[in-house]
């Protein structure tokens, strides 16, 4: 997985995930420039540093470029989750520490995100089934 995005890294890329479609230098930079003044030159080679890292691929149009992210936020979050789990000397406790963190709806979207990879857990709350038990020899 690559490296963390940096602040303005993330702060560009947040508008290609966000927009969802080829952008240029300039769309960025002009939305950019609500919260911040920054350059031209500036958004220019973070974008291009974007590419080579290949956050972002980009096509030719006229005399500029367009770019479209690789991969989805949720993609990269999840990169970055599995990255610091990975890095645990006890990945249980650090799950368990990270799942203390959560808000309930985080929890429930976890538990959601749970039965869409594996489809066999019981709903929060229910008994596991019969044929569970029967399989474990109760």
């Amino acid at each position: 997985m690559p490296r963390q995005l940096g602040e303005l890294e993330d702060a560009v890329m947040t508008r290609v995930w966000q927009w969802n479609r080829p952008v240029t230098v300039r769309e960025v930079l002009e939305d950019l420039q609500k919260e911040r003044s920054i350059a031209y030159t500036t958004v220019m080679t973070v974008m291009d540093n974007l590419h080579q890292k290949g956050w972002v691929r980009r096509e030719v149009e006229g005399r500029a470029y367009r770019y479209t992210a690789v991969s989805t936020r949720a993609a990269y979050s999840a990169a970055l989750m599995n990255e610091a789990w990975s890095h645990s000397d006890n990945p249980a406790a650090a799950l368990v520490a990270f799942f203390g963190m959560m808000s309930a709806e985080q929890r429930e979207a976890l538990s959601d995100a749970m039965r869409i990879v594996s489809p066999e857990l019981p709903e929060a709350g229910e008994r596991p089934s019969d044929d569970a038990d029967t399989e474990s020899g109760r």
